[in-house]
C-alpha cells in the first residue's frame, strides 16, 4: 500500500513520525512537497481514450498516482518558489495554475483521503463549528462576530465586561522578516473607545472562559487523545498558551476526558467527515468542558514528542492503512 502524502519541505517532525510509521507497519510513503512544484517536482496528467496516466516526478522517484491507495492532505504551499523576479502578474497567474493544477490532481485520485480537501474547507468554518457544536450539546462560549462597534460594546455588558479578541482565520503580520503570530488577547475597557478599525476588518468576540486547564484533544479514526495543561502558571500564556508554547511544551500532561464529552467530539469530527482533528476545549474551575474550536489539520506533533507521548503518529498511519 502507498500513502501520498501532501506537505511542504519546512513542515515539521509530523512528516517524518509518519513516514516511520507507516513503513513499519509495512507500507510505502512517497512525500509531496507541494511548494517545490511546478519549479522543480513534475506532474503528467494524461488522459487520452480509455487511457488515464497520472505521474508525479521528484528527486525521490516516480509514483504512479492511480497506484496510491491513501492519501494524507497535511499542508499546502503550491508555487512557495516561483522566482519573486518574475512580473508579478505573471507570477500570479503561474501560482493560480500550479494550485489548480495539484488540486485538481488531488482530487482525481481514486483512494482513501484524510480528509478530502471539501469535507476540510467546511470544517474551517469557525461559524459552522459552534452552530453545530452547540446542537450536539457542547458546551460553547458566548461569542459575537462583527464589524459594528456599538454590538461590541453591548456584547461586553452582558459579558460583565470579561471579553477575548481574536481572528477567525489564521493571521500573522510581518515585519523584518520576522512571523508575529496574532495570538487571543483580553479586551481591556480603553478598547472598547477605539473600535473603530472593525469598519476595515470584523473581529471576533468571545466571553472570557475561566480556565482550570486547558485540553488539547487529538481524534484519529475512533480513538481521541486528551491532553491539559495548566496554562494559568505563566502569565504571558493564560490567554492564549501558544504564547508561551516552547516554554511550556513538557507541562503536557494525559487527561481523562470525560465520555459523554467525547463522544460529542468524536459526533462533531463525523458530522464534517473527518478522520482527524485537533480540538481546543476549556476545562472551568467548575468542571465545565467548553468547546473553542476544531482544527481539522492541527499539530499534535508536540504530544508524541514530549510528555504525554501519545503514539499519535501511529494511530494516522493505522487509518491511512486501513488498519485503524
Amino acid at each position: 500500500m502507498t500513502v501520498l502524502i501532501i506537505t511542504h519541505s519546512e513542515d515539521n517532525e509530523s512528516i517524518p513520525m509518519v513516514i516511520n510509521a507507516i513503513e513499519e507497519r509495512g507500507g510505502k510513503a512517497f512525500r509531496f512537497d507541494t511548494d517545490r512544484f511546478p519549479t522543480e517536482v513534475r506532474l503528467d496528467l494524461c488522459y487520452s481514450g480509455a487511457n488515464e496516466q497520472l505521474t508525479l516526478a521528484s528527486d525521490s522517484g516516480e509514483l504512479n498516482l492511480n497506484e496510491v491507495s491513501a492519501v494524507w492532505y497535511r499542508r499546502i504551499r503550491i508555487g512557495a518558489r516561483i522566482p519573486a523576479t518574475m512580473d508579478s502578474q505573471l507570477r500570479d497567474a503561474s501560482i493560480q495554475e500550479s494550485r489548480a493544477t495539484v488540486q485538481g490532481a488531488i482530487a482525481s485520485i481514486k483512494a482513501f483521503h484524510l480528509d478530502s480537501v471539501p469535507n476540510i474547507r467546511r470544517a474551517e468554518n469557525k461559524q459552522l463549528q459552534l452552530q453545530v457544536a452547540r446542537e450536539l450539546g457542547l458546551d460553547t462560549p458566548r461569542t459575537l462576530i462583527t464589524n459594528n462597534p456599538e454590538a461590541v460594546r453591548k456584547f461586553a455588558k452582558e459579558c460583565e465586561g470579561d471579553l477575548i479578541v481574536k481572528m477567525l482565520s489564521s493571521f500573522a503580520i510581518y515585519e523584518g522578516g520576522k512571523e508575529k503570530v496574532v495570538f487571543t488577547n483580553q479586551v481591556k475597557p480603553e478598547d472598547l473607545d477605539s473600535l473603530d478599525g472593525l469598519r476595515y476588518c470584523p473581529m471576533t468576540f468571545q466571553e472570557k472562559v475561566p480556565k482550570a486547564l486547558e485540553l488539547r484533544v487529538t481524534v484519529v479514526g475512533k480513538q481521541v487523545f486528551a491532553a491539559a495543561i495548566d496554562s494559568q502558571k505563566n502569565q504571558r500564556a493564560q490567554d492564549d498558551w501558544r504564547r508561551q508554547g516552547l516554554v511550556m511544551i513538557k507541562d503536557w500532561e494525559p487527561y481523562a476526558l470525560p465520555e459523554d464529552v467525547a463522544g460529542k467530539l468524536l459526533a462533531l469530527t463525523q458530522h464534517f467527515g473527518l478522520n482527524y482533528g485537533a480540538i481546543d476545549v476549556i476545562l472551568t474551575p467548575d468542571g465545565r468542558h467548553v468547546f473553542l474550536e476544531i482544527n481539522p489539520v492541527g499539530e499534535f506533533f508536540w504530544l508524541e514528542c514530549c510528555p504525554p507521548h501519545f503514539p499519535i503518529s501511529s494511530a494516522l498511519a493505522g487509518v491511512l492503512l486501513g488498519g485503524n
